[in-house]
């Protein structure tokens, strides 16, 4: 058995839960879109400008939802355990909403509130949901979403000049194996 050093384990760890989490919340936001339907009995889809999906008003709007902060939709009356979640400085993610979505009142339990959530839905799988409610954040206003497009720019960049490089080690393999075959009939 090989033994690892501290920093390769590390390293190794590190890079396999980065590859768990992505493809855990890696959702479909066409199907999400489809699903959201249950959503918007009570909840509506507005940004400042315009509607997009007209719902309900029971729960908050859920434009910019994915990077706000929970319980902090401007107007809305939240319960006292949600306001308990957000008075701890929580900000609503991809793997916070799933898990909010699956059981509200288990999520204000364990999250620094306690009481029943004014969310009496569950939804089983919100995978697809929060990929669709993802489209909408507001995120990528800022700064943190903008590097993150600059750093998907450059790994394809990096994988076009990969792609290039293999493509010409394919065409120089190639005409060798031609010169050896035209060399070997003659």
């Amino acid at each position: 058995m090989t033994k690892l050093s501290g920093t390769k384990l590390f390293a190794l760890t590190a890079a396999a839960l980065m590859a768990t989490s992505a493809a855990a919340f890696a959702g479909d936001a066409e199907a999400g879109a489809k699903e959201f339907n249950k959503c918007k009995s009570c909840h509506m889809i507005a940004s400042a400008d315009e509607t997009i999906i007209k719902g309900g008003k029971t729960g908050p709007n859920l434009y910019g939802v994915v990077g706000r902060p929970v319980a902090s939709y401007e107007g809305f009356k939240y319960g006292d355990g949600i306001l308990a979640v957000g008075a701890t400085g929580k900000v609503w993610d991809e793997a916070s909403l799933i898990e909010y979505v699956a059981d509200p009142t288990a999520y204000i339990d364990t999250h620094g509130g306690s009481g029943r959530s004014k969310m009496t839905f569950k939804l089983k799988d919100g995978t697809n949901v929060v990929a669709f409610l993802a489209t909408f954040s507001t995120m990528s206003d800022e700064g943190a979403s903008d590097e993150g497009s600059e750093a998907t720019e450059t790994m394809d960049d990096d994988m076009d000049e990969t792609k290039g490089q293999e493509h010409n080690q394919e065409g120089e393999q190639k005409q060798e194996g031609e010169h050896t075959q035209s060399g070997a009939s003659n």
